[in-house]
């Protein structure tokens, strides 16, 4: 079964430095029906004003994944790290037993665009953690690469959860198909362009929410980026 989340009935909000579309329920945003999918939680798709950005603060038990998509997000955490994630790279936070941290646009004159995702963990308590990698395009032209996983690969960080993350970009003829396992769930976000799955339309912010389901084709992409979540039910 295949159901379709319009992009328009996301929530949403804006506080004027940030304005962030959520999947699923989040801050002052509360949907019942929208309190995430298998155990993926959250989607936030975020645009940050320059000079701007998310104060200290904390996370525990929570898998936090940002995928970048304009602009520079600067990370900096309890753990040491200060980083800059620019456009392709893929950045894995656990927060585990707890962690603090803060993230600020400091791509001067241009809006940060990126998408922050939590994903349930499937242990507990673990030590806090950090990863970024970078993913080139080419590895993600026409296919779906895998950048998230419980074991880290070639371009994907290691996740400490029962998900799979696949990005790719579509465009034309080309095309792409993922056996699914019809115990679990899945879910199709387009972060851009137009984008069909498993024969149905999708537009830039839309969601497709699979279960029961034994595969996944995309085609008739125009200028489509997309992440595919491969989830526990």
């Amino acid at each position: 079964m295949l159901t379709l989340r319009k992009s328009s009935e996301r929530g949403y909000a804006d506080h004027g430095w940030l304005k962030s579309f959520h999947s699923f329920s989040f801050a002052n945003y509360m949907d019942p029906a929208h309190m995430g999918w298998g155990n993926l939680r959250v989607i936030n798709e975020d645009r940050i004003a320059p000079g701007t950005g998310f104060g200290t603060h904390g996370h525990r038990d929570m898998e936090i994944i940002s995928y970048v998509l304009s602009g520079n997000l600067a990370h900096q955490d309890s753990m040491g790290n200060v980083k800059g994630i620019p456009p392709g790279d893929v950045q894995r936070m656990s927060a585990g037993r707890g962690v603090r941290h803060s993230e600020f646009n400091h791509a001067e004159g241009e809006q940060t665009h990126f998408l922050q995702i939590w994903i349930e963990p499937n242990v507990m308590g673990i030590d806090p953690g950090y990863e970024q990698k970078t993913v080139p395009e080419a590895a993600k032209r026409g296919q779906l690469a895998l950048v998230a996983a419980p074991d880290s690969g070639e371009f994907s960080v290691k996740i400490h959860a029962d998900a799979r993350l696949y990005a790719g970009l579509f465009d034309g003829a080309e095309h792409a198909s993922l056996a699914l396992n019809p115990a679990r769930k899945a879910y199709v976000f387009l972060v851009s362009g137009s984008l069909q799955v498993n024969g149905q339309p999708l537009q830039t912010g839309d969601a497709a929410l699979l279960q029961a389901e034994s595969s996944l084709a995309l085609s008739q992409g125009q200028n489509a980026e997309v992440l595919v979540f491969d989830l526990c039910a």
